[in-house]
């Protein structure tokens, strides 16, 4: 069982430290994360996405919720939320390739980032069923490198959006 979580937490040095290290302490797994400076340049948000079973999951959201860095936590599910992961792929592509190569870029909404005269870099961008299904059609073509950043996203709507003052208190909308 995987479950997603968007956690805000205070931009300060030693932030990703605390949270990792829950992870390694306690013998949780990461199967993504990845982290950013929000608008408001006092918060990053981290997205983790981690896998259990339904105990081991709810026992990761209570012990973050314990880390004073951390602001908010949120349960990203599929329903009620947006989550895309970048993806960086450089193939072998002779010029004979490099039309076939651009057709099913085309159809996955990719963008051809770099090109020399044996390879090409491929930026890809989507839910990550998305990427599975273009790296499967790609099995033609040899694979160099690939890169990935992992899950990122938001929930939709207003109805859950944490914001908060100069003093440090919560702000509904």
């Amino acid at each position: 069982m995987q479950k997603v979580l968007s956690i805000l937490v205070e931009n300060t040095s030693g932030v990703l430290s605390h949270v990792s290290g829950l992870f390694s302490r306690r013998g949780y797994n990461i199967d993504s994360f990845s982290a950013g400076v929000t608008a408001d340049p006092r918060f990053t948000r981290m997205t983790i996405v981690t896998s259990g079973d339904e105990l081991i999951l709810d026992q990761i959201e209570k012990q973050l919720s314990k880390l004073e860095d951390v602001v908010d936590i949120k349960v990203l599910s599929p329903s009620e939320s947006v989550t895309r992961e970048l993806m960086l792929v450089k193939i072998q592509a002779k010029d004979t390739d490099r039309q076939s190569v651009l057709s099913i870029t085309e159809i996955f909404h990719g963008k051809v980032v770099d090109v020399t005269k044996d390879s090409m870099v491929i930026e890809v961008t989507g839910h990550q069923d998305k990427l599975a299904s273009f790296l499967d059609m790609l099995g033609d073509y040899k694979i160099l490198e690939l890169a990935r950043t992992g899950l990122t996203g938001l929930t939709r709507g207003l109805l859950d959006v944490v914001m908060i003052d100069e003093d440090g208190k919560r702000i509904s909308l």
